[in-house]
């Protein structure tokens, strides 16, 4: 836990990049029979019955520095599709990174056998000599910046129904852009200590000696 605080109360190093990931399974469904649309007062009305289309999985990384997320939207959750979502994004936004530290937790696909898995191994190389893993603890995910992006997400698009993979890359890629350019931050506050003050009892307690 103190691990993943003291990343987000530190000050990010030169050339550093600091990220919290993600990811999250979404159902797709779709609309049996078309909704009849809202008209003056009257609620829209939507049908009970629905068709299921399978899952997809959605890989969110925030910048805590930039206050910005980037999303992918895939059809699975594999160790290569971790690797392919992290390589593209260091790729094509942090090209100049000398570091990159990711905050994230335990998921079996979230180390660094995924890039040797699924990328060649130079580059696999590459990506495990520049980026460090800090994983929150067991039922720690709270700590995790990223739970706070998903949590955005559900409330503000994944209510609806979405019956199809690339309707779902649509409105996923249309909040990330918009929440980007709003800049929306998250104001990290709690920290080491208040860790140790609220969860004092799971601390042991040092005794000195005269």
């Amino acid at each position: 836990m103190e691990a993943v605080l003291d990343t987000y109360q530190r000050d990010a190093e030169p050339g550093e990049v600091r990220l919290c990931l993600d990811e999250r399974p979404c159902q797709l469904l779709e609309d049996v029979r078309e909704p009849l649309p809202m008209k003056e007062g009257r609620s829209r009305k939507q049908d009970s019955e629905y068709k299921r289309n399978g899952v997809c999985n959605i890989f969110l990384a925030y910048d805590m520095d930039k206050a910005e997320r980037y999303c992918q939207t895939t059809v699975r959750r594999t160790k290569a599709d971790f690797a392919l979502f992290l390589d593209r994004l260091l790729t094509e936004k942090y090209p100049d990174a000398s570091k990159v530290t990711i905050v994230l937790d335990n998921l079996n696909i979230h180390g660094y056998g995924s890039f040797f898995a699924a990328l060649p191994e130079k580059r696999a190389m590459e990506l495990r000599e520049k980026i460090s893993f800090c994983y929150t603890p067991k039922h720690g995910s709270w700590l995790n910046m990223a739970e706070i992006e998903f949590s955005a997400l559900s409330r503000q698009c994944l209510k609806q129904r979405i019956g199809s993979i690339n309707k779902m890359k649509r409105i996923v890629e249309a909040w990330q852009q918009q929440r980007n350019q709003r800049k929306v931050k998250i104001c990290w506050s709690f920290t080491s200590n208040d860790a140790h003050q609220t969860f004092k009892k799971f601390y042991p307690e040092v005794e000195f000696e005269n």
